[in-house]
C-alpha cells in the first residue's frame, strides 16, 4: 500500500460521498439522479452520507490494498475516515448536551 495516497483517498471519498448524498451537483445532475432513483434502495443509498461513503470507498480500497485482507481493511478505514470528516465539517445546529446529574449545595 502506498501511504502517499491514503489521505488523498480519504478526502476523495468524503468529497464524492458529500456530492452524491448532500449536494445537487453541477447543473443539478446529482439532484436529478437522486430524484430518478426514488424512495427505493438506490434512492435511500444516495440520500445517506454514511451509506454512500461505504460504496464510494470500495474502489479506493481495492486500488490501495495489496491482498484481500488489506483491501477490506482499507475499504472500511476510508469510509470511516470520510465519516469522521463529515462529523467534523457538519454545520448543522447541534442540541446542547445536558448533564444527567444534580449538584446539591
Amino acid at each position: 500500500m502506498d501511504d502517499r495516497y491514503i489521505l488523498l483517498s480519504a478526502l476523495a471519498v468524503w468529497r464524492i460521498s458529500h456530492l452524491v448524498s448532500l449536494e445537487d451537483g453541477p447543473f443539478e445532475i446529482v439532484y436529478r439522479l437522486r430524484r430518478r432513483m426514488g424512495a427505493g434502495f438506490w434512492g435511500k443509498l444516495m440520500d445517506c452520507f454514511y451509506c454512500s461513503s461505504v460504496w464510494v470507498a470500495f474502489p479506493f480500497g481495492c486500488w490501495l490494498g495489496n491482498g484481500w485482507k488489506e483491501k477490506l481493511l482499507t475499504w472500511v478505514a476510508l469510509s470511516g475516515a470520510a465519516c469522521l470528516a463529515e462529523q467534523l465539517t457538519d454545520r448543522k445546529e447541534k442540541a446542547p448536551v445536558q448533564s444527567n446529574y444534580f449538584k446539591e449545595d
